[in-house]
């Protein structure tokens, strides 16, 4: 994946509203919190999953839950002591930051990624560049939490994503 920083154009953006992956309960967190490697995309799915002490070997979050600040896991994070990238990323966007930090987190484990300004694509590059068997789980708003398991499948869908994006200049 080209480190590239890409925008979502207003005629793409109905694609991007359909949710990836299967809904999640939150009884079903711990037993896949003991499978294989796992991120977490969101202040409330993060902090959800720290609560049932399982703790996600990339955590993405931005600070905030529905355009409200949420301090409870940036607070949390801070007292966890692990390595935390700080990365820029407007809503609607995926940075060539994003995705160099992503990247250099996969093979890692316990590191943090603070979104100064939005991580709602994340999930895109976290499933492009994760190997087969990743849980990545995300938050969808007013909704809960989805389940993506890396698969050929969903890193065709999230090319296809990728492909409808433009290059930013």
């Amino acid at each position: 994946m080209e480190c590239i920083s890409r925008k979502v154009p207003e005629k793409s953006r109905e694609f991007f509203k359909e949710p990836l992956g299967r809904d999640l309960k939150e009884e079903e967190l711990t037993i896949i919190g003991r499978m294989s490697k796992m991120i977490t995309v969101g202040d409330v799915v993060s902090l959800t999953a720290i609560k049932l002490g399982i703790f996600p070997d990339l955590l993405i979050y931005d600070g905030m839950t529905e355009r409200k600040e949420m301090t409870e896991l940036a607070s949390l994070v801070k007292d966890m002591g692990w390595e935390e990238t700080v990365v820029k990323n407007e809503a609607g966007t995926i940075t060539a930051e994003l995705i160099t930090a992503v990247k250099n987190a996969l093979d890692r484990k316990n590191v943090i990624i603070r979104v100064e300004g939005e991580e709602d694509l994340a999930t895109i590059p976290c499933i492009l560049l994760s190997p087969g068997g990743t849980r990545i789980i995300y938050g969808w708003p007013g909704k809960g939490m989805k389940l993506i398991t890396v698969d050929g499948d969903i890193k065709r869908k999230a090319q296809k994503l990728m492909e409808m994006t433009e290059e930013l200049e």
